[in-house]
């Protein structure tokens, strides 16, 4: 019997559509409280730039586990849920729309301007995580500070 792909299992696909409903579910939440009337859909910002950071985050914070826990975390909060939470086709609809209402140099900032603050957001999210896991900075000795 052949060993099953580790991404055609059902536990894995069960984390993922977890992970994925709630996050869909926060982005529609958060986008029904934000609300329209900014000249972006400020809501998809907002969830692409967090989600981005969140996801530099989470993936510096497990990249080091090698557990199962790390990978159900993983699969749960990255692909599942930050991978609703973010929206790549949002992001490129809106753009559309500004495009379609002649607000050229508007869907262009926007655009850019997100996948460059989302790199942004990413690394901060991954320095982040370093400096949570880390054990701050190196302890001074009795000697160092004078002392015996």
């Amino acid at each position: 019997m052949r060993a099953t792909r580790e991404w055609l299992r059902p536990s894995t696909i069960a984390w993922v559509l977890l992970g994925g409903c709630l996050g869909g579910g926060s982005r529609e939440a958060l986008t029904a409280v934000i609300g329209p009337g900014a000249p972006i859909p400020v809501a998809i910002l907002i969830a692409n730039l967090l989600g981005a950071f969140l996801l530099g985050l989470l993936l510096d914070s497990v990249a080091q586990r090698k557990s199962v826990g790390a990978a159900r975390a993983r699969l749960l909060l990255g692909t599942g849920f930050l991978g609703g939470f973010t929206t790549y086709s949002s992001l490129a609809l809106a753009v559309a729309a500004l495009v379609r209402d002649d607000a050229y140099w508007i869907a262009a900032a926007y655009g850019l301007g997100t996948v460059l603050l989302g790199g942004v957001a990413t690394l901060l999210g991954m320095l982040l995580a370093t400096a949570i896991s880390s054990d701050g900075p190196p302890k001074r000795s009795a000697e160092s500070r004078g002392g015996r």
